[in-house]
């Protein structure tokens, strides 16, 4: 075997994973698609395309991806770091809710286990509390005073140094054994890629500790198979085929491993897991692969202020937060001042309808507004004059999955369907009534993310499960302890594993839950007797 484990993605999952089990002995490798950066490699501006964006068969290696489905629209991360690089730094605790849900409740004291892993990531994390008010916090906090939800105004827990702006010191957070850092300098371009060194992003932690202990990081190199070494369940170990990311992809390498993590994020190991599935090289997947799949019931929306003078984008990307109800959940987010190119997703605020008639109330809106209309589509200066709304629910809603045959070559692809019982929303009027709410407090625009507005599919930086924990494999795709039903050491450990909708940004839930897994593998002396 080339190594004991080997992990597919760098994210919060893959990251968590790499540092546990190189810590109790194993070689580890971690496989990521996309590229490593350094922070002076990131985009200047998110019109920097090769640097921002993710789209390898156009060649361009950014940290940014977009992939649109009939009923949703994902952002995602690529990069040695996954989703830490263009994440928005935000950290919560998921919902009580979350850990009875009947999916996965009666199978462990969830939030009782996960309280010591969260708590242990939170520290690797360096989570702290905003320190400042930001003008989008005074703006957020003026219409929960309006609405009577004042009380719930609180400033996010980001992973943030905030020191000296911009001074580089010795590693604060983990005694002088981290690299060096600098302190904050509200620059707001979180998301598109922390130039600064402030971002705790994940190869600045796990990842760094995880190499220090000996595991190896291989970038650009993309998973396209996996198969048993010898044993149909895995127990000799498992072949795992690569090739460059992008139309060509070269000559497939083989890589061989006792035990096998997925890790690479929930668009990227229900699709992996699919084209095992289908493909033979794994046929004993769950045939439950693919259901539900949750998105935080997000909407996406914002807020263009007549000039920049307010400095909205003066701050870290998410700062603060309210709850409108029991079940909904707004923060007020900013590109800083180099995202201008994310106004090309944003178009005018349109309301409730179907599918086949949201557009027609989007076109009355242009026709109703002329001017706001046309300036909504000019570019320049947008995100130092936005302020964005992500509104997220709690609620239990869910699409799947579906693997269907390209239509072009051999494999299969993801189609979306809504479930019919409870099916993702395409609209929350909470939102729409906030950001309405600020545009005219402001003299601003308020905008819908354009596929919401033209075509009813809402978008969402957190799509989540697919390969979720159940009791059985009629139930769910892995176990308790994130092992796959039917497979020796073959495990979920990423945004796919999370059975029920933690209502608030995930990255620190999909860490404790892979923490958490972790812990239930033996150090490698131990296993080895």
């Amino acid at each position: 075997m080339d190594y004991d484990w080997i992990i597919i993605g760098s994210g919060f999952g893959g990251s968590v994973s790499a540092l546990r089990l190189a810590e109790k002995g194993y070689s580890v490798a971690v496989i990521e698609a996309g590229r490593r950066f350094e922070d002076e490699d990131f985009a200047g501006s998110t019109w920097q395309l090769n640097k921002f964006l993710w789209a390898p068969f156009l060649g361009l290696r950014g940290i940014f991806c977009l992939t649109p489905f009939r009923d949703v629209f994902v952002a995602s991360g690529a990069g040695v770091g996954g989703g830490s690089l263009v994440y928005a730094n935000t950290l919560y605790r998921a919902k009580s809710e979350y850990y009875s849900n009947a999916q996965w409740g009666d199978l462990a004291d969830w939030e009782r286990e996960l309280d010591q892993h969260y708590a242990t990531a939170e520290k690797m994390l360096g989570v702290n509390t905003v320190p400042f008010a930001s003008p989008s916090d005074e703006i957020l906090q003026d219409y929960a005073r309006a609405v009577g939800v004042e009380d719930t105004f609180c400033r996010t827990p980001v992973a943030v140094y905030f020191g000296e702006p911009g001074e580089t010191v010795p590693d604060p957070f983990f005694d002088g054994e981290g690299p060096e850092r600098a302190g904050c300098t509200r620059c707001g371009a979180c998301m598109v890629g922390c130039r600064v060194g402030a971002k705790n992003t994940l190869v600045k932690n796990y990842l760094w500790f995880a190499e220090k202990a000996g595991a190896v990081v291989l970038p650009n190199r993309k998973v396209v198979d996996v198969k048993p070494a010898g044993a149909h369940d895995g127990s000799d170990g498992y072949e795992v085929f690569t090739q460059s990311p992008g139309l060509l992809g070269g000559r497939k390498q083989c890589l061989k491993s006792k035990g096998l993590i997925f890790a690479a994020g929930a668009l990227g190991t229900n699709r992996l897991l699919a084209e095992c599935k289908h493909r033979g090289s794994l046929p004993g997947i769950s045939d439950r692969l693919g259901s539900l799949v949750r998105t935080n019931s997000e909407s996406i929306l914002a807020v263009t202020l007549p000039d920049d003078s307010a400095s909205t984008w003066n701050s870290v990307a998410i700062s603060s937060s309210i709850h409108i109800d029991d079940d909904t959940h707004i923060e007020v987010v900013t590109y800083g001042e180099r995202g201008d190119a994310m106004s090309l997703l944003f178009t005018l605020l349109t309301g409730d309808a179907t599918r086949w008639t949201r557009v027609f109330a989007l076109l009355g809106n242009v026709v109703r507004h002329p001017i706001k209309f046309l300036k909504s589509l000019w570019p320049v200066g947008w995100s130092r004059k936005t302020v964005v709304l992500l509104v997220m629910q709690s609620l239990d809603n869910a699409i799947s999955f579906r693997a269907k045959p390209r239509w072009f070559g051999d494999g299969v692809r993801l189609k979306t369907e809504q479930d019919p019982e409870k099916p993702n929303p395409t609209y929350i009027d909470g939102g729409n009534m906030a950001a309405q709410w600020i545009a005219e407090r402001t003299g601003g625009i308020a905008q819908s993310m354009i596929l919401e507005a033209t075509a009813n599919i809402p978008t969402t930086a957190h799509v989540l499960g697919g390969a979720v924990v159940g009791k059985d494999a009629e139930s769910g795709v892995i176990d308790s302890d994130h092992h796959v039903f039917g497979y020796e050491n073959l495990l979920v450990c990423d945004g796919s594993a999370v059975p029920a909708n933690p209502g608030v940004n995930p990255s620190l839930t999909i860490a404790a839950m892979a923490e958490r897994a972790m812990s239930k593998i033996p150090e490698k002396m131990e296993a080895e007797k």
